[in-house]
């Protein structure tokens, strides 16, 4: 191994920690706002539990279509 391979090492590792760094200072910077909006969902979450789910949908009919299904049935 020469002083090159070293140097390019010392400066590949300095270039991955200033990365892995930044990237973590990112995060942090966010959590905050993650956080609140955590609480906020749990919130919603309690204080509306008997709301359906979007993907569950109704099986309420509207009454123009209730009336095309009677006239199919009988």
């Amino acid at each position: 191994m020469s002083w090159d391979d070293i140097a390019l090492l010392i400066l590949a590792a300095a270039g991955c920690t200033t990365l892995l760094l930044s990237q973590a200072g990112e995060l942090l910077s966010r959590l905050p706002a993650l956080i609140r909006a955590w609480h906020e969902v749990r919130r919603a979450w309690r204080d509306h539990p008997e709301t359906p789910r979007p993907d569950e949908g109704s099986e309420e009919v509207s009454p123009p279509l209730r009336r095309v299904a009677d006239d199919q049935r009988g």
